[in-house]
């Protein structure tokens, strides 16, 4: 017997696979049942989640150029729209990071606003949770101790792909659309009442704009996602643009407007003999987490990447990676294959400009490479580190969607999710998929014991 349908309170897209279970997690972690598909769900699909409040969609527009975005964002808008959800949300990095020429919020802003009619479009970043921050328009984020402002942040000002040298998001999405984007800054949200909302401009004779809010803390995150609300209620307009800052606002207002279960503990997942993680990740969080696994007992196998990349000398590194992963877990150790350890070890393997480029390609391998050793050793509990990475590797294990089994609320983020899947190699694994800069030194311990903390 079917469960009856209930009211779908959100739909998603994700530019890429972290930032999809980011969501879904904030999502989780309020009570909200949720599941996220890597492809648009067909009809028996979405029967089998009927019960979920919120449907989100995989997708990997972070790494894709303006012109992939032309050919498939429509259709995913297309779908997300006939869920027929209260609210649908773009879901993007809460660091922001895109340029002109690769994973263009500007032109996701104006592909959504032909999609969905629109002509006020909510643009919210700042997550006080993940400690991102808007303020009078320009984006802060935390690294380890401290808080900087985004063109001055050790890692993402100088990220190899999409280097965040502009904090001001208006003038950064300036160089992505001609879409105007006007600001609500957090001195005029605080104050905001209904008549405010009200009085909320939708676009001068006629044309679409943006509205990026601040968001400086959790009070101005709920009055950000009390706007969203009226926007979506009141003026008809779904869409909305940001982090998971979205989900965060929006919750509050769900609960108060009695939409909302109370949130129950999730059950306990219990702990792993053994793990696999594969990392295309090149930060410098991950490096530390890399090392802190390597001083604690994890097998460390290094990835070639360019090797791996290539059409050549694929098959010869994946199996070498290969044999020497499966060794140690046959040993029962915890492994963990990586392709670089930090931005300095960032092997040139090309920008992510097409399916056939370096990164894509990579990542796909490091996928499969991941799915022999899930198969070879029985596996129950698996991470990709890298958001890029994440998109494109998950995809080779034959995944049809995710589900949280386990949120993380001391590192949100990049929840533990069991995987739902037509092949019995990997329907039911628990999986985890790390974004470069979540986590604590010890998070991969932390998976494999299957604890928030540790």
């Amino acid at each position: 017997m079917n469960t009856p349908p209930v009211r779908r309170l959100l739909s998603w897209y994700g530019d890429d696979l972290t930032g999809s279970t980011d969501a879904m997690e904030a999502l989780t972690l309020a009570g909200l049942s949720s599941v996220l598909f890597l492809d648009p769900a067909t009809p028996a699909q979405l029967r089998r989640f009927a019960h979920c409040q919120a449907i989100g969609l995989a997708g990997t527009s972070r790494s894709q150029t303006p012109e992939w975005m032309d050919a498939h964002l429509p259709d995913a808008f297309a779908w997300l729209r006939g869920l027929g959800a209260d609210v649908c949300h773009y879901k993007v990095c809460s660091t922001f990071d895109s340029s002109p020429a690769i994973g263009s919020i500007g032109r996701a802003l104006e592909i959504g606003q032909r999609s969905f009619g629109q002509m006020r479009i909510p643009i919210i970043v700042g997550v006080p949770q993940l400690r991102r921050y808007t303020f009078f328009g320009h984006l802060h984020a935390g690294f380890r101790d401290e808080v900087h402002r985004i063109d001055r942040h050790p890692v993402m000002a100088c990220h190899p792909v999409t280097p965040m040298a502009e904090s001001d998001l208006r003038r950064h999405l300036a160089r992505q659309t001609r879409m105007p984007v006007d600001l609500l800054d957090w001195q005029h949200l605080s104050g905001l009442d209904a008549a405010g909302f009200q009085a909320l401009p939708t676009g001068a004779d006629g044309e679409a704009r943006g509205l990026l809010i601040d968001v400086i803390d959790q009070a101005t995150q709920s009055a950000a996602g009390r706007a969203v609300w009226w926007l979506s209620q009141e003026r008809g307009s779904p869409l909305v643009i940001g982090s998971s800052g979205v989900e965060y606002g929006l919750v509050p207002v769900w609960r108060q407007a009695g939409l909302l279960a109370p949130a129950a503990a999730a059950p306990p997942v219990g702990a792993v003999e053994r793990i696999a993680v594969v990392s295309g990740s090149c930060s410098a969080t991950t490096a530390r987490q890399i090392r802190w696994a390597g001083e604690h007992g994890y097998a460390l196998v290094p990835i070639d990447a360019r090797s791996l990349a290539s059409a050549t000398d694929a098959a010869g590194e994946e199996d070498r990676v290969y044999r020497e992963a499966l060794q140690a877990l046959n040993t029962g150790n915890s492994v963990i294959a990586y392709s670089a350890l930090g931005p300095d070890h960032l092997a040139p393997i090309g920008a992510p400009t097409g399916p056939d480029s370096g990164p894509h390609v990579l990542g796909s391998r490091i996928g499969r490479l991941l799915r022999r050793l899930v198969a070879a050793a029985g596996l129950r509990r698996v991470v990709i580190a890298g958001g890029d990475t994440s998109s494109h590797a998950l995809r080779e294990l034959d995944v049809t969607a995710l589900t949280v089994a386990l949120p993380l609320p001391q590192s949100p983020g990049s929840p533990l999710c069991r995987a739902h899947s037509a092949s019995p190699v990997t329907d039911g694994l628990e999986v985890a998929l790390k974004g470069g800069q979540i986590g604590a030194d010890d998070y991969f311990e932390r998976i494999r014991l299957g604890s928030a903390s540790h």
